[in-house]
């Protein structure tokens, strides 16, 4: 197999790229946790309910703790996820919880989002795996009809537990694909969990005929990428960050057209990236890999969709048309339908073409 060439980006020029043309440009999300993207002020008011107490008393202020621009690594980046999932323990927290993530991708553009959460990390007062989903499938529903933009589920394993848990995951997302459910996934500590050891989730999702997208290549190397789609059966891989070091396995992921979700500042985060201007998402975009720009956590993290579209083009140079191009990819690689996502985008089309010129 012939093996992809990856070429050395210039450094990255001023860009006349500005907030209100990215808000303007239509964008799909395909990487964004759940409980790594509340709103401050809700965290405050959720845990108020609850009786759980938060490091900060303000919005503000626990917007800047809650950030993980500090991290270490991925296993420190993920430590914030404690904190936010004492207040996400109840159907009405769920419910407003998703919902809001809806509306707030809907108030900067995006036109479609996948959300992704393990339903298990939600049952620590007494909610069943079952109970968990459907207030997330309600505030999903809510927020839809709120904003007239489209969203979907993603339900997650997690690498570290036990493999049990992810099958009934699995099962329970097989169970619910025509009801708002359009994939699993495997999430968590990367190093030392290999999808194989989930293998048997990933059949179950696979023979109920539900997508499979996978994080791999963050915390550990294109080894992990390699397991997610052999292993794993991964349709697309979340993350894919350390792809380059395998050319062969690169040349493949290109020629069938898997798709990448790139998530910038996270990466650089856990440090999995030195500096956004050493991130490879643009020499892929050369290499013709199929990506997208996404969030993963929009409070952990501290970003949103346009602001990624923004540092790619600041940090990594990215024009008008590369971010037209990736926008589009967003869309082509979405967990729809193919009617449904031919439709989108001959509704986008005026849009994406405006945004050219």
């Amino acid at each position: 197999m012939e093996n992809a060439v990856l070429v050395p980006h210039p450094n990255p020029s001023p860009s006349d790229i500005t907030e209100a043309w990215v808000r303007a440009l239509p964008r799909a999300e395909l990487h964004v946790h759940l409980d790594g993207s509340l709103r401050p002020e809700t965290m405050l008011e959720l845990a108020a309910a609850v009786g759980v107490s938060l490091p900060a008393s303000d919005p503000e202020t626990l917007a800047q703790v809650m950030c993980a621009d500090d991290a270490t690594d991925l296993v420190a980046y993920l430590s914030c996820f404690a904190t936010t999932l004492s207040v996400l323990q109840t159907e009405e927290a769920l419910i407003r919880v998703t919902r809001e993530l809806v509306e707030d991708h809907a108030a900067e553009g995006v036109e479609y989002v996948e959300i992704r959460y393990a339903p298990n990390l939600n049952t620590a007062r007494g909610l069943s795996m079952q109970q968990v989903l459907h207030a997330t499938l309600e505030g999903m529903e809510a927020g839809m009809a709120s904003t007239g933009i489209r969203a979907q589920l993603i339900l997650c394993g997690i690498r570290s537990m036990d493999p049990a848990i992810a099958r009934q995951i699995a099962e329970l997302a097989v169970a619910h694909r025509s009801a708002g459910v359009c994939a699993f996934d495997l999430a968590g500590a990367e190093a030392g969990h290999p999808a194989r050891h989930h293998e048997e989730a990933c059949r179950i999702a696979a023979e109920g005929l539900l997508p499979i997208t996978l994080h791999a290549g963050e915390a550990w190397g294109a080894d992990s990428i390699r397991d997610a789609l052999v292993a794993g059966r991964a349709l697309r891989i979340g993350h894919g960050t350390r792809l380059e070091e395998d050319p062969e396995l690169l040349a493949w992921v290109r020629d069938r057209r898997i798709p990448l979700e790139i998530c910038l500042t996270s990466n650089v985060q856990t440090r999995v990236a030195p500096t956004f201007e050493d991130h490879p998402a643009r020499r892929y975009l050369e290499a013709g890999i199929q990506l997208t720009l996404c969030t993963d956590n929009r409070l952990v993290s501290g970003t949103t969709v346009t602001d990624e579209y923004l540092r790619a083009a600041r940090h990594l140079g990215l024009s008008r048309s590369d971010l037209v191009r990736v926008a589009r990819m967003g869309f082509e690689s979405a967990f729809l339908p193919a009617p449904d996502k031919e439709a989108l985008l001959r509704r986008l089309e005026a849009r994406f073409e405006a945004a050219l010129h």
